[in-house]
């Protein structure tokens, strides 16, 4: 537990940070911050005092108690306190929960859970593919990156888990390359499915989809590998010395973007080279 005092307008003001002591080369301590508390401060009750409903065996209903720490005398009478030593405060398995929980708020908004549910159903041994397939896409959501590194790092790291109420067996490696394969059947029913929630939570109506080409360049030197999109070609942007790709945009009547695609240009025999 890390304290910090700063003043301002003549009046101190404390706050708490949870901190890591790493020992680096020569011998010396460096801290890492883990979580940041508040403050803390007895002049400022308001900013500080903490409430929390507990349970008890028996009671219907919970009971709200105030938290102040172990050395500070409270103020108050009408609520019953709950004094803390900060100083033995331990956090222990720190995950990440309020971005996760969003998530999969916003994906049982678009009835992604139902869906996938239909279509992902158990396989023979249990395995839950449409959580894996949950798991994957918050993570993408998120924190963006290979599925070793969700495998590694990323499921522990998150309170995924206990948001799903599955174990570790989501992210298992061969679980998550897998599921993947899995999706390509459903693509055009997924599609479907989004755009029919779209008009739900939006109240989207159209008749017509209005479709536009643009393009964009890269100022980067080839050669590029042949899978690359990146070609040279007629550049509306007046660079034919750039590579570039052509980005096709679906738009509803009020210009709400719906689908885009890009592919390579059109070569031209002559390629040219970027000036030095």
């Amino acid at each position: 537990m890390r304290s910090i005092v700063r003043k301002k307008n003549g009046k101190e003001h404390e706050s708490f940070s949870i901190v890591e002591n790493k020992r680096v080369a020569g011998g010396k301590v460096v801290q890492r911050h883990v979580l940041y508390l508040g403050e803390i401060n007895s002049n400022q009750q308001e900013a500080w005092r903490k409430a929390i409903e507990i349970f008890e065996d028996g009671q219907l209903k919970p009971k709200t108690v105030a938290l102040f720490p172990h050395d500070r005398a409270p103020a108050i009478s009408s609520e019953e306190i709950v004094q803390i030593r900060l100083k033995d405060l331990q956090l222990r398995r720190p995950r990440q929960w309020g971005a996760c929980w969003l998530a999969t708020q916003l994906y049982e908004k678009l009835q992604l859970d139902r869906f996938w549910a239909e279509k992902l159903p158990p396989s023979r041994k249990g395995t839950r593919w449409d959580l894996v397939l949950q798991t994957l896409v918050t993570y993408r959501l998120v924190d963006p990156g290979s599925e070793w590194k969700l495998h590694r790092q990323w499921f522990e790291a998150t309170a995924m888990a206990d948001l799903l109420g599955e174990d570790f067996t989501l992210a298992d490696s061969h679980k998550l390359y897998e599921c993947l394969d899995l999706l390509l059947a459903h693509k055009h029913a997924l599609f479907d499915h989004l755009t029919a929630r779209w008009k739900d939570l939006f109240n989207a109506k159209f008749d017509v989809l209005l479709y536009d080409l643009t393009s964009t360049y890269f100022e980067s030197d080839p050669p590029f590998g042949q899978e690359d999109k990146r070609k040279f070609g007629y550049s509306r942007d007046k660079r034919p010395d750039c590579v570039q790709v052509v980005i096709a945009l679906v738009v509803t009547p009020k210009a709400f973007p719906w689908v885009t695609r890009s592919w390579p240009v059109t070569p031209v025999t002559r390629p040219r080279c970027r000036p030095s």
